[in-house]
């Protein structure tokens, strides 16, 4: 994932010109929600992520050098409660959710004493507040040995190597974690050593994001041995870390120790055909799993026909996203003869794989057995009319009767009779509530008389909300006829026809 943030620069003060609690938090209850972001690429980055919250514009952004346990300035118990009943808080809580709230090192200053006074804090969010970088340290300080700390998230802090080194000396005193998230601190690859010695010592820990970490092929190596005292790891997220690839090559034994992980999150990690064997070597040994994330490793498209074979041995297995892998006929073929074993898969998203086209029929005997499908992906899979006519030919059957989200779009070899066919079926998907035939942003065309059998097929569709159509475009006849519909059916329906001028874009007859 890709993250700017524009540091603040330090003014040289020792204590802030007016009082965090005072001026910072005056009328605010310094409580927000994670920021979140739409896409529509092909390269699977994640777009930024943006402080929001407008209550929090007028904070002073006034910071200061940072800080150390020797500084003189303690804050006095009456200043600890005020901060804490300022963000709704009591030394009781067991909960403080402080992401997203844009804390600067002067407002570390005041805040570290009262964080240490909530003796039984067991969950901790400090996310998205740049200012906790190079302050770690002080704002943690307080917490000893037997600390009750469940969950610690530190995502997008702008932490140094310098903090990632203090945060695996913390590990220790932490025995009762059980989440930890570090994600989007690109410098704390550095100190991955000491957070995997760290992490011996947290044999309770069941959540481990490194999202975006810049960790390298060593980083495995690190981890490798961290993992042997984590038997009771559910989760583990290690994607968009680039540098990674070739780190799995000599690590066969890699993650055969978490007989317990239900997900694993490999994104964008760059794995080589080395990486790819070797894991092919540890994945039928996770029959936990029940997430499994190999998405934009494109260059597994001709080395992972063995690894691909061996999902069949994941029974529990609900979600698959391996979009963006450069699949070929051969891998494909793999997978798709794999996938009729994984009768619990929910969530399938082929997306980006261009061999897709022409060959779903691959997949047919598949779709007819996977009844707990819930989300579909197939965009930018190069699919032709042959293939949308056989998909409409399962849905028809009733084989997907419980898919709720089909994405389609960005096939754009698909004729307006393969449209037709699938528009006069689609209606048999009965829990449908998001469908996606847009067009690549490339390319503009013109609606055929199927939009006529979409709008009809929709009226059946209780539960539809979004339909998407971008760049589709409109006939006048066709305008008066979705008049009609929102006219006589349900607002609640949107249809996402997008904005762009028709000059730009060469139209297809």
């Amino acid at each position: 994932m890709s993250q700017t943030q524009k540091k603040n620069s330090s003014n040289g003060e020792t204590k802030p010109r007016t009082s965090f609690v005072n001026k910072f938090l005056r009328g605010s209850k310094f409580m927000s929600s994670k920021p979140e972001s739409r896409k529509e690429s092909n390269d699977l980055e994640t777009t930024d992520f943006q402080p929001c919250n407008e209550a929090q514009k007028t904070a002073t952004l006034n910071t200061a050098q940072p800080l150390t346990s020797e500084m003189e300035w303690r804050p006095s118990m009456e200043e600890k409660e005020q901060f804490l009943q300022k963000l709704g808080r009591t030394a009781e809580d067991k909960c403080l959710d402080l992401n997203n709230c844009r804390l600067t090192a002067a407002h570390v200053r005041e805040a570290g004493e009262a964080l240490g006074s909530i003796t039984d804090l067991q969950e901790l969010n400090l996310s998205w507040n740049s200012g906790v970088g190079r302050n770690l340290p002080l704002i943690l300080q307080k917490f000893q040995e037997g600390s009750k700390i469940q969950t610690l998230e530190l995502v997008d802090c702008d932490l140094t190597s310098e903090d990632g080194a203090f945060v695996g000396q913390l590990l220790p005193m932490m025995q009762n974690l059980e989440v930890l998230d570090l994600s989007l601190n690109r410098n704390i690859g550095a100190s991955l050593n000491s957070i995997a010695q760290g992490l011996r010592s947290t044999s309770n820990l069941k959540v481990l994001k490194l999202h975006s970490c810049g960790l390298s092929q060593e980083s495995v190596k690190l981890l490798d041995a961290a993992f042997r005292y984590l038997g009771g790891l559910k989760k583990l997220d290690l994607s968009c870390n680039r540098e990674l690839g070739g780190g799995f090559e000599d690590s066969s034994a890699l993650l055969a120790t978490l007989e317990h992980l239900e997900v694993l999150d490999l994104h964008q990690c760059s794995l080589t055909a080395n990486d790819v064997a070797s894991l092919t070597q540890v994945i039928p040994l996770l029959s936990s799993l029940r997430e499994l994330d190999l998405s934009a490793n494109k260059k597994m498209g001709s080395s992972s026909e063995n690894l691909l074979s061996r999902l069949r041995f994941l029974p529990a297995l609900k979600s698959l996203l391996i979009n963006s892998c450069a699949l070929e006929s051969e891998t494909f073929t793999a997978l798709a003869e794999a996938s009729a074993y994984l009768p619990a898969l929910e969530t399938f998203d082929l997306s980006w794989n261009k061999c897709i086209g022409g060959n779903l029929k691959l997949l047919l005997e598949t779709l007819k057995f996977l009844a707990s499908l819930r989300v579909l992906r197939l965009s930018s899979c190069g699919l032709v009319t042959e293939d949308v006519a056989l998909l409409a030919s399962v849905i028809h059957a009733g084989h997907l009767a419980k898919l709720r989200e089909l994405d389609l779009s960005y096939n754009d070899g698909i004729c307006n009779a393969g449209w037709a066919i699938f528009c006069q079926n689609v209606w048999s998907l009965k829990e449908l509530t998001e469908l996606d035939i847009s067009l690549r942003p490339s390319i503009s065309r013109d609606c055929g008389q199927w939009f006529g059998h979409l709008l009809n097929a929709i009226t059946k569709l209780s539960e539809i909300t979004e339909v998407g159509m971008r760049r589709w475009i409109l006939l006048t006849s066709q305008e008066e006829e979705l008049e009609h519909f929102y006219q006589d059916h349900r607002h609640s329906i949107h249809f996402d026809l997008g904005e762009f001028q028709e000059a730009d874009f060469p139209r297809l007859n």
